[in-house]
């Protein structure tokens, strides 16, 4: 009876483990939506240039701003107002530059996001209104109208005296909705012969195995991969004129991302981000602590009894050198991971600042089997 409820508990065990590691891996796998792009399937980028109004005495200076100044009489001309040859003094009028994204199968009629920002010597865009502004592609094609009220994330006050606050940038704002799309790109996509997919981190390893999952998924050897980044397949009889279906399928696939291994350091934050994958070979690292203190001390120099002299202060250097004692050489072993790594590096009490040291030392030394990347 005993051995029976061994053999219970120890079934149970092995399958809690073989759950266990089922869940890791299924929790370590990306679905191909996130880690690749559809060819074709892309956003585009536009620009427009247009007038904000109504701002409350932060606008452009019409006097010093010569474009703001001709596109407020052109956009007068169009609805019949002479405005040329007076004086214009308007203080709530800016020169704008508005940018949105067209997403990608975007409809007629469908509303997307634009970003507005000054061009001139506006002080802030709060408030503001802007007028009907076309947006075009890189073609030169208008595909949207952009207008409406900004909302800037910024506060801006400034008092009589001069002084002045502000948090945030106050002379960029958004429309949520703000643009109407007018045209679309053509781009049939039920037509396509040939689906491309492209990794967003190129690399050999995840590409051919993006192509196997589709090729497991479809049971026919359609998928390949070309290079680190494009993975093509041929689209199946059964989906023909209904590649939409395919891609839905494609995107939901788990696969198993590989990466390089790689030290990331940004210098001006001192943050240092270490790849899981990282490898050291065996060395030893000692971190030494000197500290050199230049100090200046005052005195008096008098001059001597019965001279002409002055009295004059004067001062003398003093240096003192310190070399902490408390410094220890710690032994890294061979192949140790990314937590070994750390908590050997952490055990010398360094900084991050000296940390970035130590890492670019260890590759310099040959010991590091990763790269490192500075930004």
């Amino acid at each position: 009876m005993m051995t029976l409820n061994l053999r219970k508990i120890a079934g149970f065990t092995a399958f809690v483990a073989l759950f266990a590691a089922l869940s890791s891996q299924a929790f370590a796998a990306s679905r191909i939506k996130d880690i690749a792009d559809f060819e074709g399937v892309r956003e585009n980028q536009l620009i427009g240039y247009g007038l904000v109004v109504g701002l409350n005495g932060t606008g452009d200076n019409i006097k010093s701003i010569d474009f703001t100044k001709e596109s407020l009489v052109s956009m007068l001309d169009q609805i019949g107002i002479n405005a040329r040859g007076g004086q214009i003094k308007a203080k709530n009028i800016a020169a704008v530059m508005v940018t949105a994204n067209f997403p990608p199968f975007g409809r007629q009629g469908s509303r997307i996001d634009v970003m507005v920002s000054a061009m001139g010597d506006a002080k802030n865009l709060q408030g503001g209104t802007l007028l009907a502004t076309p947006l075009i592609g890189a073609d030169g094609n208008v595909y949207a109208v952009a207008q409406g009220q900004i909302a800037v994330g910024a506060v801006s006050a400034r008092g009589a005296s001069g002084s002045s606050v502000s948090k945030g940038v106050p002379t960029s704002g958004r429309i949520a909705n703000g643009a109407i799309i007018e045209n679309e790109i053509p781009f049939d996509l039920n037509s396509l012969k040939t689906i491309t997919i492209a990794l967003r981190n190129p690399d050999f390893t995840t590409a051919r195995r993006v192509s196997d999952a589709i090729n497991a998924l479809l049971g026919i050897d359609t998928a390949k991969a070309l290079d680190p980044t494009t993975v093509t397949l041929e689209v199946p009889y059964a989906y023909q004129n209904n590649v939409a279906e395919l891609m839905t399928k494609i995107e939901q696939l788990k696969v198993q991302p590989d990466q390089l291994a790689k030290v990331v350091i940004d210098e001006t934050s001192g943050i240092i981000v270490i790849g899981k994958d990282v490898r050291i070979n065996r060395l030893a690292i000692a971190q030494g602590n000197l500290t050199i203190r230049i100090s200046e001390i005052p005195f008096l120099s008098q001059p001597l009894p019965f001279s002409d002299g002055e009295t004059v202060v004067a001062s003398a250097s003093a240096i003192d050198v310190n070399e902490s004692v408390d410094s220890k050489l710690t032994v890294l072993e061979s192949g140790v991971n990314l937590q070994e790594l750390v908590d050997g590096l952490n055990a010398l009490g360094v900084s991050p600042r000296d940390l970035i040291s130590i890492l670019q030392a260890i590759k310099a030394s040959g010991a590091l089997q990763a790269d490192i990347e500075v930004i």
